[in-house]
């Protein structure tokens, strides 16, 4: 358990948005009906290249390249949801490095592209070339797992074997895939959760390198989004609470990085706050200075859900999305099903309308 003034938080040692803490019911990953006949026959078409066929392992393909029949511009568009990226498998939301570098792998080979959370909803496909889908990755809870500094020789380096490294490291290898990611911060939790953490029993960091991450990640491609203060679980608490929780989270990101306009908010464990409309716009009054903070987000993004329809479909909700956490082999089975129902967005390189 953890306090933060008066209020309590309760029961997580990692701080996982749990799936089942949301108000939703898992949906279909991949989104659609299996496709007819005469969709199927897209295949065939004249000049039409075929996919390499399916090599199944452990009941998952590792199918390559961008199959031939597809829904195009219309089709859905996966958001991954990680959390802690470790030497071993811990828990519900933890992976290893080696797994983490498999799905980077794999949605490379398989033609994806990774964008941002504000991309997505501005209809920014200018990372993801003609003939390849967009894939957007989104990191909650702003573990040291996530973002490390090692410091050598008088100078702050990234950490290869966090998340962040391993990102910048498969852009060196692969310049096509761009620094793309969303990453939704806590700035004032426990257990090293404060800005990939705040001092040296979380892998060597140091409380001063805190702000510096968070603006080495707006200043390289990289999206930051408010996850509240310190994760509180906003269905159990009222408005004001509600309110300061993601008006100081909001707060500490304009600290980091003066000016930054924050689009994106995450639910911790899914959970809407009791006065929806509160997860997009809200203020709290400082009660030491007097002074009144306001915050306000574009887009509010859930836990469970599945791949999100495509932004130019009229039912695309830009206001809110659901997302895939990542665990086992569930990218891979996400993946496989776009694909056999022909439901999988591919950027045709045109103007967006």
């Amino acid at each position: 358990m953890m306090m933060r003034g008066t209020y309590l938080l309760v029961g997580f040692a990692f701080f996982g948005c749990s799936a089942e803490a949301g108000n939703g019911k898992r949906a279909d990953s991949g989104g659609g009906a299996a496709a007819s006949g005469r969709e199927a026959a897209a295949e065939n078409r004249p000049g039409a290249a075929k996919a390499p066929a399916a090599h199944a392992e452990n009941g998952v393909s590792n199918r390559q390249a961008v199959p031939t029949a597809n829904a195009g511009r219309m089709g859905r568009i996966p958001v991954l949801e990680y959390h802690v990226i470790g030497d071993s498998t811990r828990g519900e939301f933890v992976i290893n490095r080696v797994k983490f570098q498999h799905d980077l792998q794999l949605l490379y080979d398989r033609g994806y592209r990774p964008i941002n959370v504000a991309q997505l909803i501005d209809k920014d496909f200018r990372d993801v070339p003609a003939g390849m889908s967009p894939v957007v990755f989104t990191f909650d809870d702003a573990s040291p797992e996530q973002f490390s500094y090692i410091e050598q020789n008088g100078k702050l380096e990234i950490d290869p074997k966090t998340a962040v490294g391993m990102l910048v490291a498969f852009n060196k290898l692969h310049p096509d895939w761009k620094n793309r990611a969303t990453f939704c911060v806590l700035s004032g939790a426990n257990s090293g959760h404060n800005f990939f953490g705040d001092g040296p029993r979380w892998r060597g960091q140091h409380r001063q390198w805190r702000f510096q991450k968070v603006k080495w990640l707006a200043d390289n491609g990289f999206e930051v989004c408010n996850h509240t203060l310190w994760h509180a679980q906003l269905d159990k608490y009222p408005d004001n609470v509600v309110q300061e929780q993601i008006a100081r989270g909001a707060l500490a990101i304009d600290s980091a990085v003066p000016g930054y306009k924050i689009r994106t908010f995450a639910l911790p464990y899914g959970s809407w706050p009791k006065n929806r409309a509160l997860a997009y716009r809200g203020s709290w009054t400082d009660p030491k200075t007097g002074k009144t903070y306001t915050y306000s987000n574009e887009t509010v993004l859930e836990v469970i859900g599945g791949p999100v329809p495509s932004p130019f479909d009229p039912k695309f909700d830009k206001t809110k999305l659901t997302r895939e956490i990542i665990t086992g082999h569930a990218l891979e089975r996400m993946l496989d099903r776009l694909d056999s129902n022909r439901t999988r967005f591919v950027w045709d390189g045109g103007t967006p309308k």
